[in-house]
């Protein structure tokens, strides 16, 4: 297969050597003007000035030229969602809305118990078909990795449908979906025992499973007063850890402890943090656990943000993600959420840019895409623009005209 140079593009943001931890100043970024993109067998070759990559490549590649101004950067990185589920819960938002608590949208049939339901209650066919349509949405903003979790199923059969329909998905997309088991959303009503009970039925009858289909190998739960305690899932995860599986938690998003579960634990991830206190901040920030913020949540329930700003001035790694699911964050637009929580936070772009590609990457375990160093993925979007600044000032209306993936073009603007 022939080496491609795509360009010449008025700007080439590569977003390679900057630091994963902390805070990051625009100045910091590298901008190639009237740059190109060399990609051979899936990975980037080169980039630089188009002139001098023709000059190096002519013999030896395929020219493919840029009709109008474009600005190149890696593809994006949801490193949370949850698009695996069935049903719709509009009524809770307008309940939400109007007053009602959480605990009365449950008692009116609302809630994550009403998602476990519509979910049980759809084939493998019928997820597989709805998390292809959701993922083909993100792919048309940029995204080329889309992380999916589990646990609308909370049981063993019911997981196990969710994540073969994932893996179903996955056979008809040319994005990589990154499969995360997350039987440990809520203690299912259904459930005749108590929450430690059930956390070690899980771990004892579906880890097996898991392993033996090869079905994910990241395990998450939901660390909350609603749903599991520190004390109970630390044997959990610890299981999880045994067996060698990746732990990310759903951390502080009402009541904190979950994040220092997560940095006692060596979780790659912990996410939501809209409740995280100074001492949770410091615990971050001193760790390689990536702090990921889902603004969408906080759009949803009208709740605060995670603390972005304070994360990056201490150290920590900053990650965004859509959260999108059924309930809280229905919306599923990873750069609209994350301009505005560079607004409510005072976000630079750069680091906005950084928090949905290599630092969401880390948030995955990834170390082969989120850049577009050497040897990287060729995973990249173009724009039909002048100045990359104007994907953030949009505030994510302004699309890809064109999205690469594994150096292949997958996606076009229009066709």
């Amino acid at each position: 297969m022939a080496k491609k140079l795509i360009g010449p593009l008025v700007q080439l943001l590569p977003l390679a050597d900057l630091p994963l931890h902390g805070a990051l100043a625009d100045q910091a970024l590298e901008i190639i003007e009237n740059g190109g993109i060399v990609v051979e067998h899936g990975r980037i070759v080169d980039t630089g000035s188009y002139s001098t990559l023709v000059d190096k490549y002519n013999t030896d590649c395929v020219l493919i030229q840029l009709e109008e101004p474009s600005v190149c950067l890696p593809s994006y990185i949801d490193c949370h969602t949850h698009i695996a589920f069935g049903g719709n819960r509009a009524n809770d938002f307008a309940l939400r809305n109007a007053g009602a608590s959480y605990l009365e949208i449950a008692e009116a049939g609302g809630g994550i118990w009403s998602t476990v339901q519509h979910t049980r209650h759809a084939s493998v066919e019928e997820l597989t078909t709805s998390i292809v349509q959701r993922a083909l949405d993100l792919l048309r903003q940029g995204i080329t990795t889309i992380e999916v979790k589990s646990g609308y199923g909370l049981s063993v059969e019911q997981e196990v449908k969710t994540l073969r329909a994932i893996q179903h998905a996955q056979k008809q997309l040319p994005v990589d979906l990154i499969p995360t088991r997350l039987a440990a959303h809520i203690k299912p009503r259904d459930f005749d025992g108590d929450a430690n009970s059930y956390l070690e039925k899980m771990a004892t009858e579906l880890f097996p499973i898991l392993r033996q289909e090869n079905l994910t190998h990241r395990i998450d739960a939901f660390v909350e007063k609603s749903a599991f305690s520190a004390e109970e899932i630390r044997p959990y995860y610890q299981k999880a850890k045994e067996q060698g599986f990746d732990i990310t938690v759903h951390a502080d998003q009402f009541t904190t402890s979950g994040s220092a579960i997560a940095v006692e634990l060596g979780a790659v991830s912990a996410d939501h943090l809209e409740a995280s206190t100074e001492q949770e901040i410091q615990l971050l920030a001193k760790s390689d656990t990536v702090a990921v913020a889902l603004p969408g949540a906080s759009l949803g329930l009208g709740c605060a943000y995670t603390p972005a700003r304070r994360l990056l001035d201490e150290g920590a790694i900053l990650a965004i993600a859509t959260d999108w699911n059924p309930g809280s964050a229905p919306m599923g637009q990873l750069l609209t959420q994350a301009s505005i929580l560079a607004t409510a936070e005072k976000l630079s772009n750069a680091e906005v840019l950084a928090a949905v590609t290599y630092r969401a990457a880390k948030a995955l375990n990834l170390t082969d895409r989120g850049t577009l160093g050497k040897g990287q993925l060729a995973d990249f979007n173009i724009y039909a623009t002048t100045n990359y600044q104007n994907i953030t000032y949009m505030q994510g209306t302004l699309l890809p005209q064109q999205v690469w993936k594994n150096g292949e073009l997958i996606y076009t603007k229009g066709q």
